[in-house]
């Protein structure tokens, strides 16, 4: 049985809000779920941690708080890791920030000379800082260029739009949008870009609320999927998702704790199904013969996930929508090494 996770006291969340104050000239930043991923966290003095997605540093900060802990943060977006020079100067040697994607952690640490660590934090999706900055084409509320890109690198959204075939645009919004009207997207983007290029994000919002219709009071915009499914191909934040949690698997000591807070139901069905997988012994249906499987790799501390207060929504609205996850490492090795020993024995 997973042991119980005691969360932070009321008064936890306020005293380290205080410390997350704007390094860069804005407002609060307000991460999502503070009390409850510090609490499966179990950050403790002396310990090593990775914050996967740094974004505007409040996770990172928090964990700051606990004197002697030292955090490796990771961004692929070169803005966050600018927020972050002024935390390191707040922190000095117990704040490493690394520029790269998580799901390329090893590696970075390594460089670092950081084999094991005690915990490892990933927020997914794209940050509070991004979306409201409409330079940055995230979000349809605000028009801007049609971009997307968390680490400013390859190909835009609005190359993706305006290159796409009507069946690779439908697909893209289908799979990772679950767009119900995805083919009726499509078509109205082919046809709107024969015009002239989709170069805005306030005119692929428009190309959406023609087919969808204007947004309801309380209701999404109907732009919501749109933008979604553009934005995770964009970056392959699945990919890197399915990558950063195996490589946490090996990164983490016997002991040490992964937490994810993920958005929509894509990246958390991917993450209860990596928890799953690798908390899960031998066994099979009675009617065949026994499943042999790699011993657990994980311990689930957070059954069923854990999503935010009426308080915190209260506060947060942007909160609505997000569930965390955690497990525990066992001393059991990694299954992708598992996988690859038995493969290396079959040939």
């Amino acid at each position: 049985m997973p042991r119980p996770i005691p969360l932070l006291s009321k008064t936890g969340p306020n005293v380290l809000m205080s410390d997350i104050r704007s390094d860069h000239g804005g407002a609060a930043h307000r991460p999502v779920l503070l009390a409850e991923a510090l609490a499966h966290l179990a950050v403790r003095p002396g310990g090593t941690y990775v914050d996967a997605t740094f974004g505007a540093g409040g996770h990172t900060s928090a964990m700051l708080a606990t004197d002697g802990a030292t955090v490796h943060a990771i961004d692929r977006d070169p803005d966050a890791l600018a927020i972050g020079a002024a935390l390191r100067d707040r922190h000095g040697a117990r704040l490493h920030l690394h520029h790269g994607r998580f799901s390329d952690m090893e590696r970075l640490l390594g460089a670092a000379g950081v084999e094991r660590v005690d915990g490892v934090l990933m927020d997914i999706g794209v940050s509070s800082m991004q979306l409201d900055q409409a330079a940055r084409g995230f979000s349809f509320l605000r028009d801007g260029p049609l971009d997307m890109r968390m680490g400013r690198d390859g190909p835009t959204a609005a190359d993706v739009v305006n290159s796409a075939s009507e069946k690779e645009l439908a697909d893209i919004l289908w799979r990772y949008g679950e767009e119900r009207r995805a083919r009726a997207i499509a078509r109205a983007i082919v046809r709107a870009r024969r015009e002239n290029p989709i170069d805005t994000t306030g005119r692929l919002a428009a190309i959406a609320e023609e087919v969808l219709g204007k947004p309801r009071k309380g209701a999404k915009h109907p732009a919501t999927r749109t933008f979604q499914a553009l934005r995770i191909h964009v970056n392959d934040e699945l990919g890197e998702l399915a990558a950063g949690l195996a490589a946490a698997e090996r990164l983490l000591k016997p002991g040490g704790r992964l937490v994810v807070i993920t958005f929509h139901s894509l990246e958390d069905r991917l993450v209860k199904r990596f928890i799953a997988e690798r908390s899960r012994s031998g066994g099979g249906s009675r009617h065949l013969p026994p499943v042999e499987r790699p011993a657990p790799s994980f311990i689930d501390i957070a059954p069923g996930g854990v999503t935010p207060s009426a308080e915190e929504l209260a506060i947060n609205p942007r909160a609505r929508s997000a569930r965390l996850r955690a497990a525990e490492r066992t001393d059991a090795p990694a299954h992708d090494a598992v996988a690859a020993r038995q493969a290396g024995g079959r040939r």
